[in-house]
């Protein structure tokens, strides 16, 4: 059997969670991760390249005998290092720099999504502070501004009121969210409970992931600044099948509008979801797994994760070729003290071990780093997802919550209500 050598880009525990199921493929071959973390490093070999130079990478991939380059973050798919490897001849997970304009670019987004005529919250975009301060007066209630390109999951204020919303709008043009807030989108504020939808696509043929709901906020009871998640479950028990069949065929339409429009979208296509009353609605799209959903979605999926990356590439993906198992899955993520905001690095963790060594337990480092004597410490705002898997909700819950009693660090700090309103 022919292995096949790796190389995975990111750093986060989406890319942990990716890692761990591509080496259990029969074909994987040797691993390399950039920059990778913790436990990544753990398992594989650090590729020295900037995941965000598409030549440099493209050229390390080819010079190494690379089969095989997998995306985990948005900013590579933006900045085209799908389009370099392709070039070289080298199979890619992820989308081209076109199509990942469905992250990079809300406005491309909603574009598409009239076209294809898909559900989602009226809005308006506005490169001019004061024409976008007046729309925000004019709507005088509740609304939803967004830094229009990338920024890393934190360019969305949900604005209760107009002062809110001024707000928001303040911070994208005065440059808080950097460059993504040029030009700022504002949407209808939609009301229901979200659903996460993961789809892998070759271009064509579109198989859907299980459904997941992230935490956003920071704090128990839904409270406090939004983040780049706090915890998630799978599936969602909210979700009907008449939501669900609503829900697929949206991320059908769009890769069919895509491909009609010239845009071959090879990946994973993530589709964030409000389950209003009038039906589900599209909040974003993403171009890439979510974090931390791929940690309760992956340990669910029973497949080669290795050849079903391929297949995306080559556009030979089979609907049948992911099976999935009926536990239910739970991740709590551990933070630093202080996140979303500032916080301090280089905590000293311990208990990891003890954790995964738990039934039904996996640690996905996230911000964390391996010193030279083999100790891991905290080096981000989200350090690790812990997921329990178990035939029941309430069992997943217990054991996830358990295990996360085990690890410790100065300053952890997590929500206790991960699944509770579900429950």
């Amino acid at each position: 059997m022919e292995k096949i050598d790796i190389l995975l880009l990111g750093a986060g525990g989406r890319e942990h969670a990716l890692l761990k199921k591509l080496s259990e493929s029969p074909r994987a071959g040797r691993l390399f991760v950039s920059p990778g973390n913790g436990g990544m490093l753990m398992m594989a070999e650090a590729a020295p390249v900037d995941q965000e130079n598409p030549a440099e990478v493209a050229t390390w991939a080819a010079d190494n005998g690379i089969g095989l380059v997998v995306i985990g973050p948005e900013a590579p798919l933006v900045a085209g290092v799908a389009d370099a490897v392709r070039a070289k001849g080298i199979p890619c997970f992820g989308p081209n720099a076109d199509a990942a304009q469905m992250e990079g670019s809300k406005e491309f987004a909603k574009r598409v999504m009239a076209k294809a005529q898909v559900p989602t919250a009226a809005y308006r975009s506005f490169t001019d502070r004061a024409a976008c301060e007046a729309y925000v007066r004019e709507l005088a209630g509740p609304c939803v501004v967004k830094a229009d390109g990338l920024a890393a999951g934190k360019g969305v204020i949900v604005a209760q009121t107009t002062e809110e919303a001024l707000d928001g709008v303040a911070q994208c043009f005065d440059g808080a969210f950097g460059d993504a807030g040029s030009t700022v989108v504002v949407e209808e504020m939609l009301s229901g409970p979200e659903c996460s939808l993961l789809a892998l696509t070759d271009g064509t043929t579109v198989v859907p992931l299980a459904t997941s709901q992230d935490h956003k906020r920071a704090y128990d009871g839904d409270k406090g600044p939004n983040t780049g998640g706090m915890g998630v479950y799978s599936p969602v028990p909210a979700v009907s099948e008449d939501e669900l069949r609503t829900m697929v065929d949206v991320m059908n339409r769009v890769v069919a509008q895509l491909k009609e429009d010239g845009i071959t979208y090879s990946g994973c296509l993530y589709g964030g979801f409000m389950l209003t009353e009038d039906g589900p609605k599209v909040l974003e799209f993403n171009a890439r797994f979510g974090d931390p959903e791929t940690q309760v979605v992956l340990p669910r999926m029973h497949a080669d994760l290795l050849e079903v990356f391929l297949s995306c590439d080559a556009g030979t993906l089979d609907t049948n070729v992911i099976q999935w198992d009926d536990d239910w899955a739970v991740s709590v993520v551990l933070a630093s003290a202080g996140y979303p905001g500032s916080y301090e690095s280089g905590k000293r963790i311990t208990g990891i071990d003890e954790a995964a060594a738990q039934t039904g337990i996996t640690v996905y480092h996230a911000g964390t780093k391996l010193d030279e004597a083999g100790v891991i410490h905290t080096a981000g705002g989200r350090v690790l997802a812990v997921t329990a898997v178990a035939p029941t909700f309430a069992e997943a819950r217990e054991r996830a919550y358990a295990a996360c009693d085990l690890i410790d660090f100065e300053g952890k700090q997590f929500r206790t209500d991960i699944g509770a309103r579900a429950l």
